[in-house]
């Protein structure tokens, strides 16, 4: 099997697939995106219209609760027709492994029980498709333990920082376990996507708790990539997980064959006292590239867009908002960063994410590149012009001022 690699600059777009447990007039739901979209009953018209902006690669999963249903027992179903219709419309999938929700027989995030149930699935998934060589194991290994950890929404449904500390630190233990067991196996890239949120001090009094905030979200990258946290994070850290926990995190952790994901949205930017305060597009942007400037300083890898959408303006901003996002990644890449991809996340509208999935009921978030009735809109023909026009260092001067469209 050759060595993968990706293109020069890694063009994508995601299908939301998650699945976690949420709370749903007082009992426990499963949120299923893929039961809204409807997407596995237009699977082969939604890889379609993927391909036809002219990426490559998709980022892409299957839940793994309906793959292995009870310990053991496999139905690769789903996976065999994914793989199929992604070969069909010409795509290299991503392969998303766990995306917010775990299997009925595991209890949550909160102990490292499910681990040793995930490494049984990534095993038997690797011995049934030799061929993928990209792999998000875990998405959002951070955004997961807080939905379920700090903000108390899904699975385990805690609300407390220690909470927080631990799923973050057994999530981030079964993402390099499940990446061990990949990197064993075949040549592979870790293809990450971790959540970006940039906390923005509104007034001297409140940099500290800004500062401290960005350092937990970066608490992610530390473990992962074998970086001691500062003290404070570290006290946290042998507070509320085992030793042996943090040594094998240290015995796994890795630098090399990886892209690291920033998940970065326009509600990304959250102000810490002034909660009320908004930001245009430009300053949104601009503090996203500071702080993105700061985080390549610590950790000096190469690192790619991995999830963005209008998600926190208007579906009329979608096209504004990519536009500028690929001018801000022309900027940084001039100045020698290797900001080396983009996906727009997702190809369709979701569902309830406007309220986190709290007492889900069906509303749509427009946020698609197509519709939630599968129409394209005026952003997607921008987000083709950006893909055709190749590296955005040179892409957004080629675009006509008229490609940005106000979206119907």
């Amino acid at each position: 099997m050759p060595s993968p690699s990706l293109p020069a600059f890694l063009w994508s777009i995601g299908e939301e697939g998650s699945d976690p447990w949420v709370t749903r007039q007082g009992g426990q739901y499963r949120m299923d995106q893929y039961t809204y979209s409807q997407h596995l009953e237009h699977q082969a018209q939604d890889l379609a219209d993927i391909a036809s902006t002219g990426v490559r690669h998709v980022r892409y999963g299957m839940p793994w609760r309906l793959t292995e249903s009870s310990p053991g027992v496999f139905d690769w179903t789903l996976w065999d027709q994914a793989f199929a219709a992604c070969e069909q419309s010409g795509l290299v999938p991503i392969v998303d492994l766990l995306h917010f929700g775990l299997p009925d027989y595991c209890d949550g995030f909160g102990n490292t029980e499910w681990i040793s149930h995930f490494k049984r699935y990534v095993s038997a998934f690797l011995r049934r498709y030799p061929d993928p060589q990209y792999f998000t194991p875990i998405n959002e290994p951070c955004f997961t333990a807080i939905g379920s950890g700090y903000l108390g929404v899904w699975n385990d449904q805690k609300s407390s920082e220690a909470d927080f500390v631990r799923q973050l630190t057994y999530l981030t233990l079964g993402n390099l376990e499940a990446l061990a067991l990949i990197h064993a196996d075949r040549e592979a890239l870790w293809v990450s996507a971790e959540t970006f949120n940039v906390p923005i001090a509104t007034s001297p009094e409140f940099e500290t708790q800004a500062e401290r905030q960005r350092l937990f979200g970066w608490l992610v990258w530390d473990l992962h990539l074998g970086l001691d946290p500062v003290p404070e994070i570290a006290e946290a850290l042998a507070q509320c997980v085992e030793p042996e926990v943090l040594s094998r995190i240290r015995e796994l952790a890795q630098k090399d064959r990886l892209i690291a994901g920033h998940d970065f949205y326009p509600n990304g930017v959250q102000p810490i006292g002034d909660t009320d305060k908004t930001f245009s597009i430009d300053e949104r942007l601009a503090l996203y590239e500071a702080d993105a400037r700061r985080w390549h300083q610590r950790y000096q890898v190469p690192f790619w867009i991995s999830e963005t959408s209008n998600f926190g303006l208007d579906v009329s901003n979608q096209s504004e908002w990519l536009q500028k996002f690929a001018q801000s990644i022309g900027k940084l890449r001039a100045e020698g960063l290797p900001l080396d991809g983009f996906c727009w996340y997702s190809r369709g509208d979701q569902y309830d994410w406007g309220t986190l999935m709290r007492e889900p009921n069906g509303v749509v978030t427009e946020v698609g590149l197509y519709s939630a009735a599968r129409k394209a809109r005026p952003v997607r023909d921008l987000f083709t012009q950006l893909v055709q026009a190749g590296v955005p260092a040179t892409a957004t001067a080629t675009l006509r001022e008229d490609a940005i469209a106000v979206a119907d």
